[in-house]
């Protein structure tokens, strides 16, 4: 039925929409998108390779990858545009594949340094501490990346990162209590699709499903809403963070 009324619809079909129609199997119009936005591919991954990237570059072709993977995972119903989710999973596979080829050569290096000498001599230690440094690095922009986007799916609801952290329980009791409402609401197909296409809690219907207060849920309102859509996106790291509080 949505698929009819995007094809039957009289204004100009937005690009969610049109991703909606390629993940039905609309080849052509994968191709068409694709290509359209290279430009976007290009200047996503010129911000993490901190270069201008052309077309034949290995990074551009990850990056493309990436974003027709985009369109395969994107969901209309988690309220965010396709763009900020895109760049977020673009980010991600850019970032894996320079870790990836920073890790190669040096391990090699490592082997051969090791077989030659019989130990490790001090420029392998400084080496591996300059590719530790790295990862780190690496991995505190995946994070940046994650917080970016997640304050992008946030502005839909009028809340920010500042509101969450200003608004997060103190205590970890309450923590734990407000984020096993959230896997409760998103485990409810309908409660899921209410917050997300309302843009509100259903507070009123959590009430009758989880075993805390109407008035604990309101005053964690929004670190639950913030705790649903990272539970419902692709947020890896964040994801560890909640796995931590709830499995300590």
């Amino acid at each position: 039925m949505l698929s009819l009324l995007f094809r039957l619809g009289k204004k100009k079909q937005s690009l969610e929409e049109k991703v909606f129609l390629i993940q039905k199997g609309d080849h052509e119009l994968r191709n068409q998108i694709i290509e359209q936005y290279k430009p976007f591919v290009a200047k996503t991954v010129s911000s993490v390779c901190k270069r201008y990237i052309r077309e034949n570059d290995d990074e551009f072709s990850i990056g493309l990858i990436a974003f027709n993977d985009a369109i395969d995972k994107y969901s209309i119903d988690k309220g965010s545009s396709l763009f900020a989710f895109a760049e977020l999973v673009i980010k991600r596979k850019v970032i894996d594949y320079i870790r990836k080829e920073a890790r190669t050569p040096t391990t090699i290096h490592f082997e051969l340094q090791e077989h030659e000498e019989g130990d490790y001599s001090q420029s392998k230690i400084e080496s591996d501490l300059s590719l530790e440094d790295f990862q780190k690095q690496l991995e505190q922009e995946h994070r940046r990346e994650e917080i970016t986007y997640l304050q992008h799916c946030l502005s839909e609801f009028n809340l920010t990162v500042k509101d969450i952290v200003e608004q997060s329980p103190k205590h970890y009791d309450a923590r734990q209590n407000a984020i096993q409402v959230a896997v409760q609401l998103m485990e409810d197909e309908e409660l899921r699709n209410y917050l997300f296409n309302k843009k509100q809690l259903p507070v009123k219907q959590l009430e009758a499903k989880v075993s805390v207060s109407r008035k604990t849920i309101e005053r964690n309102r929004k670190y639950i809403i913030a705790m649903a859509i990272i539970l419902s996106g692709d947020f890896v790291y964040l994801k560890d963070y909640l796995k931590g509080v709830l499995h300590p």
